[in-house]
């Protein structure tokens, strides 16, 4: 993302130094890396992945931040905006084992490891018998873990694996429609301040088609009032012109489910982002309607 964004900004791609000094990069580390321990949910939830980072934004001490917009909650901090989300990454969920090829072959009893509740109640309710354990940390970390035999198989984002050129790891890839992944997984979200969110770097990089999927997705995101306290997923994608969406969320145990499903046609629609939010709170409220106290939102 530092060549794109060093390119935006009309340096020399041929020129290292060029890419380097016109888009420097910072590393902060945040919370949510430091803490592996226990779960998001009970260190303050997604927030402490960026709350570090977008302190950094409001001081000045830089001038755009790159996120996983799955890791972004619903609501920014009053200043910031996502300026650009780039051509999405495959959304899927990866299956990793060295004992099974899917989840279905996994051993009655088995060991799955895992940080999300959203992966963990899904799981769950495909597999009851499954002993899901806590697995945070790095990709490299979990992947670790794997093989020494803490956990006889494990989900991660297929999206990461790739960028990191781990891509054939996967033993199975989840279907997005029958497990759909966390709202705007696979996607990039590059945050900036508000008075710099139609720049022109920031208009190059953007790719309309996924900033209109991960709208909708959020939109459910937002209606759910969803966090890491919450097991909610949601799977936007184009058939022709048309948007089409599902939202599920679950009890954390996967016994209960509550899913819904829908489409607009974006056709002729002067701000498809919009109108691909609706579908998405439409959606949204519609599965927190009928869960009702059911599951914990």
């Amino acid at each position: 993302m530092q060549r794109r964004i060093a390119a935006a900004l009309g340096a020399d791609l041929e020129d290292a130094a060029q890419v380097a000094a016109a888009a420097p990069l910072i590393v902060i580390t945040t919370t949510g890396d430091r803490v592996q321990d226990r779960r998001l949910l009970e260190i303050g939830g997604k927030g402490m992945f960026t709350k570090e980072i977008e302190e950094a934004l409001l001081e000045g001490r830089i001038d755009c931040a790159v996120h996983s917009l799955k890791d972004m909650p619903a609501l920014l901090p009053q200043g910031l905006c996502i300026a650009a989300i780039p051509e999405r990454e495959d959304p899927r969920d990866a299956f990793l084992s060295l004992k099974a090829d899917r989840l279905e072959d996994l051993p009655q009893g088995a060991v799955l490891g895992t940080a999300s509740l959203r992966r963990q109640a899904q799981m769950l309710h495909r597999r009851p018998d499954l002993d899901v354990q806590m697995l945070r940390g790095n990709v490299d970390t979990r992947i670790a873990k794997l093989t020494a035999g803490d956990a006889d198989a494990i989900l991660l984002a297929y999206a990461g694996l790739k960028r990191l050129g781990l891509g054939d790891l996967p033993k199975n890839l989840i279907d997005p429609i029958e497990c759909p992944p966390a709202p705007g997984q696979g996607a990039l979200a590059i945050e900036t301040r508000v008075g710099d969110c139609d720049a022109a770097w920031v208009q190059a990089i953007r790719h309309g088609p996924t900033a209109v999927a991960v709208a909708a997705e959020r939109g459910a995101l937002a209606a759910l009032e969803g966090s890491c306290k919450t097991a909610i997923g949601a799977h936007a994608w184009f058939e022709g012109a048309h948007l089409k969406l599902i939202v599920e969320a679950l009890s954390t145990n996967g016994a209960r489910r509550y899913r819904h499903a829908g489409e607009a046609d974006l056709t002729e629609l002067a701000d498809p982002e919009a109108s691909a939010r609706a579908l998405g709170l439409s959606l949204g409220r519609a599965v927190k309607d009928e869960a009702g106290d059911a599951i914990d939102l």
